[in-house]
Protein backbone atom coordinates (compact mmCIF):
# COMPACT_ATOMS: atom_id res chain seq x y z
CA UNK A 1 0.00 0.00 0.00
CA UNK A 2 0.99 3.97 -0.74
CA UNK A 3 2.07 5.92 2.25
CA UNK A 4 0.62 8.90 2.72
CA UNK A 5 3.19 11.82 1.85
CA UNK A 6 1.60 14.88 3.24
CA UNK A 7 -0.01 15.32 6.06
CA UNK A 8 -0.60 18.44 8.14
CA UNK A 9 1.15 19.05 11.67
CA UNK A 10 -2.49 19.17 14.40
CA UNK A 11 -2.12 20.52 17.41
CA UNK A 12 -2.86 18.36 20.64
CA UNK A 13 -5.87 20.71 21.08
CA UNK A 14 -6.68 19.81 17.47
CA UNK A 15 -6.87 16.11 18.04
CA UNK A 16 -8.90 16.71 21.26
CA UNK A 17 -11.51 18.89 19.77
CA UNK A 18 -12.07 15.99 16.62
CA UNK A 19 -12.36 13.24 20.10
CA UNK A 20 -14.92 16.09 21.50
CA UNK A 21 -17.30 15.53 18.96
CA UNK A 22 -18.21 11.76 19.97
CA UNK A 23 -18.47 13.71 23.20
CA UNK A 24 -20.67 16.28 22.04
CA UNK A 25 -23.19 14.26 19.67
CA UNK A 26 -24.01 10.92 22.51
CA UNK A 27 -25.73 12.11 24.96
CA UNK A 28 -28.74 12.10 21.54
CA UNK A 29 -28.40 8.64 21.29
CA UNK A 30 -28.04 7.81 25.34
CA UNK A 31 -30.70 10.08 26.40
CA UNK A 32 -33.17 10.94 23.31
CA UNK A 33 -32.72 7.40 21.54
CA UNK A 34 -32.05 4.81 24.03
CA UNK A 35 -32.71 5.19 27.65
CA UNK A 36 -35.11 7.84 28.33
CA UNK A 37 -37.32 9.60 25.55
CA UNK A 38 -37.08 6.32 23.53
CA UNK A 39 -39.11 4.22 26.16
CA UNK A 40 -41.13 7.13 27.28
CA UNK A 41 -42.61 7.29 23.43
CA UNK A 42 -42.82 3.35 23.82
CA UNK A 43 -44.60 2.91 27.19
CA UNK A 44 -46.32 6.53 28.17
CA UNK A 45 -47.35 8.04 24.07
CA UNK A 46 -48.66 4.95 22.27
CA UNK A 47 -51.65 3.18 23.74
CA UNK A 48 -50.09 0.15 24.35
CA UNK A 49 -45.96 -1.34 24.38
CA UNK A 50 -46.67 -3.39 21.11
CA UNK A 51 -47.77 -0.59 19.37
CA UNK A 52 -45.53 1.99 21.03
CA UNK A 53 -42.33 -0.09 19.47
CA UNK A 54 -43.77 -0.58 16.26
CA UNK A 55 -43.93 2.94 15.77
CA UNK A 56 -40.75 3.80 17.37
CA UNK A 57 -38.87 0.45 14.88
CA UNK A 58 -40.56 2.11 11.94
CA UNK A 59 -39.58 5.45 12.42
CA UNK A 60 -35.44 4.22 13.21
CA UNK A 61 -35.99 2.21 9.89
CA UNK A 62 -37.19 5.51 7.67
CA UNK A 63 -34.44 7.68 8.95
CA UNK A 64 -31.92 4.45 8.10
CA UNK A 65 -33.49 4.43 4.69
CA UNK A 66 -32.20 8.40 4.39
CA UNK A 67 -29.11 7.77 5.87
CA UNK A 68 -28.27 5.16 3.62
CA UNK A 69 -29.15 6.75 0.23
CA UNK A 70 -27.73 10.09 1.00
CA UNK A 71 -24.19 9.62 3.10
CA UNK A 72 -22.33 8.08 0.74
CA UNK A 73 -23.70 10.83 -2.09
CA UNK A 74 -22.73 13.43 0.11
CA UNK A 75 -19.75 11.78 1.68
CA UNK A 76 -18.46 11.71 -1.69
CA UNK A 77 -19.08 15.41 -2.49
CA UNK A 78 -17.66 16.75 1.12
CA UNK A 79 -14.63 14.93 -0.27
CA UNK A 80 -14.60 17.25 -3.66
CA UNK A 81 -15.69 20.09 -1.89
CA UNK A 82 -12.77 19.88 0.41
CA UNK A 83 -14.15 21.50 4.17
CA UNK A 84 -15.61 19.68 6.17
CA UNK A 85 -17.09 22.48 8.90
CA UNK A 86 -19.38 24.01 6.94
CA UNK A 87 -21.78 20.76 6.55
CA UNK A 88 -20.70 20.12 10.74
CA UNK A 89 -23.02 23.25 10.89
CA UNK A 90 -25.35 23.28 8.81
CA UNK A 91 -26.87 19.51 10.08
CA UNK A 92 -25.83 21.16 13.54
CA UNK A 93 -28.68 23.53 12.95
CA UNK A 94 -31.21 21.02 11.90
CA UNK A 95 -30.21 18.46 14.62
CA UNK A 96 -30.46 21.51 17.22
CA UNK A 97 -34.26 22.26 15.91
CA UNK A 98 -35.42 19.11 15.81
CA UNK A 99 -34.29 17.96 19.22
CA UNK A 100 -35.49 21.21 20.89
CA UNK A 101 -39.17 20.46 18.86
CA UNK A 102 -39.26 16.80 21.15
CA UNK A 103 -40.05 19.15 24.10
CA UNK A 104 -43.97 19.28 22.11
CA UNK A 105 -44.23 15.46 22.71
CA UNK A 106 -47.46 15.23 25.34
CA UNK A 107 -48.62 12.02 25.80
CA UNK A 108 -51.77 11.93 23.02
CA UNK A 109 -50.10 13.97 20.45
CA UNK A 110 -49.33 12.24 17.71
CA UNK A 111 -46.81 10.10 17.07
CA UNK A 112 -45.98 10.68 13.63
CA UNK A 113 -45.14 14.56 13.97
CA UNK A 114 -43.14 13.25 17.04
CA UNK A 115 -41.40 10.74 15.13
CA UNK A 116 -40.87 13.19 12.55
CA UNK A 117 -39.11 15.39 14.69
CA UNK A 118 -37.03 12.30 15.88
CA UNK A 119 -36.14 11.14 12.00
CA UNK A 120 -34.61 14.88 11.32
CA UNK A 121 -32.27 14.77 14.54
CA UNK A 122 -31.52 11.32 13.08
CA UNK A 123 -30.22 11.63 10.09
CA UNK A 124 -28.72 14.89 10.75
CA UNK A 125 -27.09 13.04 13.38
CA UNK A 126 -25.49 10.56 11.60
CA UNK A 127 -24.83 12.99 8.25
CA UNK A 128 -22.91 14.99 10.74
CA UNK A 129 -20.64 11.40 11.98
CA UNK A 130 -19.92 10.92 8.64
CA UNK A 131 -18.42 14.36 8.11
CA UNK A 132 -16.37 13.76 11.31
CA UNK A 133 -15.30 10.40 10.82
CA UNK A 134 -13.74 11.34 7.24
CA UNK A 135 -11.55 14.03 9.28
CA UNK A 136 -9.83 11.32 10.99
CA UNK A 137 -7.25 9.66 7.78
CA UNK A 138 -6.36 13.50 7.30
CA UNK A 139 -5.60 14.10 11.22
CA UNK A 140 -3.87 10.77 12.68
CA UNK A 141 -1.61 7.99 11.11
CA UNK A 142 -2.57 4.78 10.90
CA UNK A 143 -0.58 3.42 14.60
CA UNK A 144 -2.54 6.22 15.92
CA UNK A 145 -6.03 6.06 14.73
CA UNK A 146 -6.73 2.00 16.58
CA UNK A 147 -6.09 4.27 19.99
CA UNK A 148 -7.89 7.95 19.13
CA UNK A 149 -10.82 5.81 17.59
CA UNK A 150 -11.47 4.07 20.59
CA UNK A 151 -10.65 6.98 23.37
CA UNK A 152 -13.19 9.28 21.02
CA UNK A 153 -15.68 6.62 21.83
CA UNK A 154 -14.94 6.28 25.12
CA UNK A 155 -15.00 10.49 25.78
CA UNK A 156 -18.37 10.21 24.17
CA UNK A 157 -20.01 7.50 26.66
CA UNK A 158 -18.38 9.06 29.49
CA UNK A 159 -20.81 12.74 28.27
CA UNK A 160 -23.87 9.84 28.02
CA UNK A 161 -23.47 8.89 31.01
CA UNK A 162 -22.63 12.44 32.77
CA UNK A 163 -26.34 13.99 30.99
CA UNK A 164 -28.32 10.45 31.84
CA UNK A 165 -27.34 10.87 35.62
CA UNK A 166 -28.16 14.83 35.59
CA UNK A 167 -31.48 13.60 34.15
CA UNK A 168 -32.52 10.73 36.51
CA UNK A 169 -31.00 12.67 39.44
CA UNK A 170 -32.41 16.00 39.02
CA UNK A 171 -35.29 16.03 36.40
CA UNK A 172 -36.50 11.97 36.03
CA UNK A 173 -39.10 12.23 39.21
CA UNK A 174 -41.79 9.53 40.17
CA UNK A 175 -45.06 10.05 39.37
CA UNK A 176 -46.16 8.97 42.94
CA UNK A 177 -44.20 10.88 45.25
CA UNK A 178 -42.82 13.96 42.50
CA UNK A 179 -39.56 13.24 43.59
CA UNK A 180 -36.22 12.76 41.43
CA UNK A 181 -33.59 9.62 42.71
CA UNK A 182 -32.09 12.05 45.12
CA UNK A 183 -35.53 12.87 46.82
CA UNK A 184 -35.67 16.31 45.40
CA UNK A 185 -37.87 18.46 42.85
CA UNK A 186 -37.45 18.20 39.64
CA UNK A 187 -35.52 21.31 38.57
CA UNK A 188 -37.51 23.91 35.99
CA UNK A 189 -40.75 22.46 37.48
CA UNK A 190 -40.66 19.69 35.40
CA UNK A 191 -44.27 17.58 35.78
CA UNK A 192 -43.53 13.79 35.01
CA UNK A 193 -47.65 13.03 34.61
CA UNK A 194 -47.01 15.06 31.50
CA UNK A 195 -44.04 13.21 30.42
CA UNK A 196 -42.15 16.58 30.91
CA UNK A 197 -38.94 14.99 32.41
CA UNK A 198 -38.05 12.39 29.50
CA UNK A 199 -39.73 15.18 27.28
CA UNK A 200 -36.85 17.88 28.65
CA UNK A 201 -34.35 15.33 27.03
CA UNK A 202 -34.45 16.87 23.74
CA UNK A 203 -33.35 20.47 24.68
CA UNK A 204 -31.18 19.55 26.66
CA UNK A 205 -29.32 17.32 24.11
CA UNK A 206 -29.59 20.19 21.55
CA UNK A 207 -27.85 22.58 24.35
CA UNK A 208 -24.70 19.69 25.25
CA UNK A 209 -23.87 19.56 21.48
CA UNK A 210 -24.01 23.18 20.79
CA UNK A 211 -21.58 23.93 23.41
CA UNK A 212 -19.19 20.76 23.02
CA UNK A 213 -19.07 20.58 19.22
CA UNK A 214 -17.28 24.25 19.33
CA UNK A 215 -13.69 23.23 20.25
CA UNK A 216 -13.74 20.55 16.90
CA UNK A 217 -15.23 23.61 14.76
CA UNK A 218 -12.85 25.95 16.29
CA UNK A 219 -9.26 24.27 17.01
CA UNK A 220 -9.66 21.26 14.67
CA UNK A 221 -7.90 22.02 11.16
CA UNK A 222 -10.14 21.57 8.09
CA UNK A 223 -9.22 21.09 4.24
CA UNK A 224 -9.28 23.72 2.03
CA UNK A 225 -12.27 24.29 -0.10
CA UNK A 226 -11.40 22.05 -3.13
CA UNK A 227 -14.46 22.79 -5.78
CA UNK A 228 -17.09 24.38 -5.98
CA UNK A 229 -20.11 23.15 -5.19
CA UNK A 230 -21.82 22.19 -9.03
CA UNK A 231 -18.35 20.93 -9.54
CA UNK A 232 -17.90 18.73 -6.42
CA UNK A 233 -21.45 17.35 -6.81
CA UNK A 234 -20.34 15.64 -10.15
CA UNK A 235 -17.20 14.84 -9.51
CA UNK A 236 -18.45 13.06 -6.11
CA UNK A 237 -21.21 11.28 -8.21
CA UNK A 238 -18.25 9.62 -10.44
CA UNK A 239 -15.63 9.28 -7.38
CA UNK A 240 -18.93 6.60 -6.04
CA UNK A 241 -18.82 4.77 -9.11
CA UNK A 242 -15.15 4.38 -9.75
CA UNK A 243 -14.53 2.91 -5.96
CA UNK A 244 -17.91 0.81 -6.36
CA UNK A 245 -16.18 -0.59 -9.31
CA UNK A 246 -12.65 -1.08 -7.41
CA UNK A 247 -14.27 -2.02 -4.87
CA UNK A 248 -15.11 -5.44 -6.38
CA UNK A 249 -11.43 -6.25 -7.23
CA UNK A 250 -10.52 -6.09 -3.98
CA UNK A 251 -12.47 -9.10 -2.04
CA UNK A 252 -11.44 -8.62 1.33
CA UNK A 253 -12.68 -5.18 1.75
CA UNK A 254 -15.80 -6.12 0.00
CA UNK A 255 -16.21 -8.71 2.81
CA UNK A 256 -15.15 -6.69 5.90
CA UNK A 257 -17.63 -3.93 4.31
CA UNK A 258 -20.30 -6.65 4.00
CA UNK A 259 -19.79 -8.16 7.57
CA UNK A 260 -20.11 -4.84 8.95
CA UNK A 261 -23.17 -3.98 6.87
CA UNK A 262 -24.95 -6.58 8.67
CA UNK A 263 -23.85 -6.71 12.47
CA UNK A 264 -23.94 -2.73 12.88
CA UNK A 265 -27.18 -3.32 12.03
CA UNK A 266 -28.21 -5.13 14.40
CA UNK A 267 -25.88 -3.39 16.96
CA UNK A 268 -27.85 0.15 16.07
CA UNK A 269 -31.56 -1.85 17.13
CA UNK A 270 -30.07 -3.55 20.00
CA UNK A 271 -29.14 0.46 21.01
CA UNK A 272 -32.04 2.19 20.16
CA UNK A 273 -34.79 -0.91 21.05
CA UNK A 274 -33.24 -2.05 23.96
CA UNK A 275 -33.83 0.34 26.33
CA UNK A 276 -37.65 0.39 25.05
CA UNK A 277 -37.65 -3.79 25.43
CA UNK A 278 -36.75 -3.23 29.38
CA UNK A 279 -39.61 -0.24 30.08
CA UNK A 280 -42.30 -2.52 28.39
CA UNK A 281 -40.65 -5.87 29.95
CA UNK A 282 -40.63 -5.17 33.72
CA UNK A 283 -42.67 -1.88 33.75
CA UNK A 284 -39.58 0.61 34.22
CA UNK A 285 -40.05 3.86 35.66
CA UNK A 286 -37.70 6.71 33.53
CA UNK A 287 -35.60 6.32 36.69
CA UNK A 288 -34.57 2.57 36.77
CA UNK A 289 -34.32 2.96 32.85
CA UNK A 290 -31.71 5.79 33.21
CA UNK A 291 -30.14 3.85 35.98
CA UNK A 292 -29.74 0.57 34.13
CA UNK A 293 -28.25 3.08 31.15
CA UNK A 294 -25.95 4.73 33.79
CA UNK A 295 -24.65 1.11 34.57
CA UNK A 296 -24.03 0.11 30.52
CA UNK A 297 -22.22 3.66 30.17
CA UNK A 298 -19.69 2.79 33.52
CA UNK A 299 -18.80 0.12 32.01
CA UNK A 300 -18.33 1.13 28.14
CA UNK A 301 -16.09 3.49 29.33
CA UNK A 302 -13.05 1.71 30.36
CA UNK A 303 -14.11 -0.88 28.10
CA UNK A 304 -13.46 1.41 25.40
CA UNK A 305 -10.17 2.17 26.69
CA UNK A 306 -9.10 -1.07 27.35
CA UNK A 307 -10.00 -1.46 23.45
CA UNK A 308 -7.86 1.51 22.74
CA UNK A 309 -4.92 -1.25 24.14
CA UNK A 310 -6.01 -4.60 22.50
CA UNK A 311 -6.75 -2.49 19.27
CA UNK A 312 -2.97 -1.79 19.21
CA UNK A 313 -1.51 -5.06 20.69
CA UNK A 314 -3.77 -7.72 19.08
CA UNK A 315 -5.61 -5.78 15.97
CA UNK A 316 -9.26 -4.31 15.56
CA UNK A 317 -10.52 -7.61 14.13
CA UNK A 318 -10.01 -9.70 17.34
CA UNK A 319 -11.96 -6.56 18.98
CA UNK A 320 -14.58 -6.52 16.93
CA UNK A 321 -14.91 -10.76 16.82
CA UNK A 322 -14.86 -10.94 20.79
CA UNK A 323 -17.48 -7.78 20.94
CA UNK A 324 -19.94 -9.67 18.13
CA UNK A 325 -19.37 -12.64 20.78
CA UNK A 326 -20.30 -10.94 23.86
CA UNK A 327 -22.87 -9.05 22.22
CA UNK A 328 -24.61 -12.35 21.05
CA UNK A 329 -24.62 -13.75 24.47
CA UNK A 330 -25.82 -10.58 26.31
CA UNK A 331 -29.31 -10.40 23.54
CA UNK A 332 -29.81 -14.16 24.07
CA UNK A 333 -29.63 -13.44 27.83
CA UNK A 334 -31.78 -10.77 27.17
CA UNK A 335 -34.35 -12.24 25.00
CA UNK A 336 -34.87 -15.36 27.53
CA UNK A 337 -35.14 -13.39 30.49
CA UNK A 338 -38.89 -12.74 31.70
CA UNK A 339 -40.25 -12.57 35.49
CA UNK A 340 -39.15 -15.44 37.34
CA UNK A 341 -37.28 -16.96 34.45
CA UNK A 342 -33.88 -16.28 32.32
CA UNK A 343 -32.35 -18.67 29.85
CA UNK A 344 -35.91 -19.16 28.31
CA UNK A 345 -36.55 -20.90 31.94
CA UNK A 346 -33.82 -23.51 32.42
CA UNK A 347 -33.25 -21.28 35.19
CA UNK A 348 -35.91 -20.21 37.63
CA UNK A 349 -35.85 -17.25 39.69
CA UNK A 350 -37.71 -16.59 42.93
CA UNK A 351 -40.51 -13.90 41.83
CA UNK A 352 -40.27 -11.76 45.09
CA UNK A 353 -39.49 -7.95 45.10
CA UNK A 354 -38.04 -6.16 47.71
CA UNK A 355 -40.04 -3.42 46.09
CA UNK A 356 -36.75 -0.98 45.30
CA UNK A 357 -34.95 -0.30 42.04
CA UNK A 358 -34.46 -3.51 40.15
CA UNK A 359 -36.30 -5.45 42.71
CA UNK A 360 -36.85 -8.43 41.62
CA UNK A 361 -34.13 -11.43 40.40
CA UNK A 362 -34.90 -11.19 36.73
CA UNK A 363 -34.61 -7.42 36.46
CA UNK A 364 -31.12 -8.20 38.03
CA UNK A 365 -30.15 -11.00 35.54
CA UNK A 366 -31.07 -8.49 32.74
CA UNK A 367 -28.74 -6.27 34.47
CA UNK A 368 -26.18 -8.49 34.21
CA UNK A 369 -26.29 -9.09 30.17
CA UNK A 370 -26.57 -5.40 29.72
CA UNK A 371 -23.04 -5.27 31.00
CA UNK A 372 -21.63 -7.08 28.70
CA UNK A 373 -23.75 -4.91 26.20
CA UNK A 374 -21.63 -1.87 27.90
CA UNK A 375 -18.49 -3.67 27.26
CA UNK A 376 -18.91 -4.96 23.52
CA UNK A 377 -20.85 -1.91 22.13
CA UNK A 378 -18.05 0.40 21.93
CA UNK A 379 -15.51 -1.06 20.85
CA UNK A 380 -17.30 -2.94 18.27
CA UNK A 381 -17.84 0.46 16.13
CA UNK A 382 -14.62 2.03 17.39
CA UNK A 383 -12.42 -1.15 16.33
CA UNK A 384 -14.27 -1.06 12.92
CA UNK A 385 -13.47 2.07 12.11
CA UNK A 386 -9.54 1.24 12.66
CA UNK A 387 -9.71 -2.35 10.94
CA UNK A 388 -10.66 -0.38 7.27
CA UNK A 389 -8.17 2.61 9.07
CA UNK A 390 -5.55 -0.37 8.33
CA UNK A 391 -6.58 -1.92 5.31
CA UNK A 392 -6.84 1.16 2.40
CA UNK A 393 -3.57 3.77 1.75
CA UNK A 394 -4.17 6.97 3.28
CA UNK A 395 -4.73 8.45 -0.19
CA UNK A 396 -7.84 6.03 -0.69
CA UNK A 397 -8.80 6.79 2.52
CA UNK A 398 -11.30 9.18 2.20
CA UNK A 399 -13.33 7.17 -0.88
CA UNK A 400 -13.09 4.24 1.32
CA UNK A 401 -14.71 5.96 4.46
CA UNK A 402 -17.60 6.72 2.20
CA UNK A 403 -18.82 3.60 1.04
CA UNK A 404 -17.73 2.19 4.91
CA UNK A 405 -20.72 4.68 6.02
CA UNK A 406 -22.71 3.48 3.32
CA UNK A 407 -22.16 0.23 4.44
CA UNK A 408 -22.95 0.79 8.06
CA UNK A 409 -26.33 2.29 6.96
CA UNK A 410 -27.24 0.73 4.06
CA UNK A 411 -29.29 -1.57 5.75
CA UNK A 412 -29.86 0.43 9.08
CA UNK A 413 -33.73 0.21 8.65
CA UNK A 414 -33.57 -3.56 8.16
CA UNK A 415 -33.18 -4.83 11.71
CA UNK A 416 -35.59 -1.84 13.15
CA UNK A 417 -37.80 -2.73 10.51
CA UNK A 418 -38.08 -6.38 10.99
CA UNK A 419 -37.84 -5.96 15.05
CA UNK A 420 -41.12 -3.91 14.48
CA UNK A 421 -43.26 -6.30 12.16
CA UNK A 422 -42.33 -9.31 13.86
CA UNK A 423 -43.57 -7.47 17.29
CA UNK A 424 -46.84 -6.16 15.42
CA UNK A 425 -47.30 -9.50 13.67
CA UNK A 426 -46.95 -11.83 16.80
CA UNK A 427 -48.16 -8.99 19.82
CA UNK A 428 -44.73 -9.93 21.08
CA UNK A 429 -42.07 -7.23 22.16
CA UNK A 430 -39.46 -10.62 22.72
CA UNK A 431 -40.20 -12.33 19.74
CA UNK A 432 -38.99 -9.02 17.77
CA UNK A 433 -36.22 -7.85 19.64
CA UNK A 434 -34.68 -11.77 18.94
CA UNK A 435 -34.49 -10.88 15.34
CA UNK A 436 -31.23 -8.68 16.82
CA UNK A 437 -29.07 -11.89 17.04
CA UNK A 438 -29.55 -13.22 13.88
CA UNK A 439 -27.82 -9.95 12.31
CA UNK A 440 -25.29 -10.02 15.33
CA UNK A 441 -24.49 -13.65 14.28
CA UNK A 442 -24.48 -13.36 10.60
CA UNK A 443 -21.95 -10.49 10.62
CA UNK A 444 -19.58 -12.69 12.89
CA UNK A 445 -19.93 -15.51 10.65
CA UNK A 446 -18.93 -13.09 7.59
CA UNK A 447 -15.85 -11.60 9.48
CA UNK A 448 -14.29 -14.89 10.60
CA UNK A 449 -13.29 -15.45 6.87
CA UNK A 450 -12.44 -11.81 6.37
CA UNK A 451 -8.36 -10.73 5.72
CA UNK A 452 -6.87 -8.79 8.21
CA UNK A 453 -5.98 -6.07 7.29
CA UNK A 454 -8.54 -6.32 4.86
CA UNK A 455 -6.89 -5.95 1.68
CA UNK A 456 -4.26 -9.10 2.60
CA UNK A 457 -4.55 -12.05 0.65
CA UNK A 458 -6.21 -14.71 2.76
CA UNK A 459 -3.39 -16.93 3.26
CA UNK A 460 -1.30 -14.19 4.70
CA UNK A 461 -4.10 -12.79 7.31
CA UNK A 462 -3.51 -12.38 11.00
CA UNK A 463 -6.76 -13.18 12.88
Amino acid sequence: MQEETQRPSVSRRGIWGWMLFDWAAQPFFTVVTTFIFGPYFVSRMASDPATGQAAWGYGIAAAGVVIAVLSPILGAIADRAGSRKPWLVAFAAVKIVSLCLLWLAEPGSSLVLVLAFFCLASVAAEFSIVFNDSMMPRLMSKADIGRYSNIAWGLGYLGGMIVLIFVVTMLAASPETGKTLIGVDPLFGLDPAKGEDARATGPLSALWYLIFILPMLIFTPDARKALPLRDAIKAGLGDIRHTITEARRRAGIVRFLVARMIYQDGVNALLALGGAFAAALFAWSITEIGIFGIILNVVAVPGCLLASRFDTAFGSKRVVLVSLVMLCIATVGIVSTGPGFTLFGIVSLPLDDSGGLFGTAAEKAYILYGLLIGLAFGPVQASSRSYLARSVSVDEAGRYFGLYAFSGRATSFLAPFLVATVTAVSGSPRLGIAVIILFLLGGLLVLLKTPYPADMPADEQTV
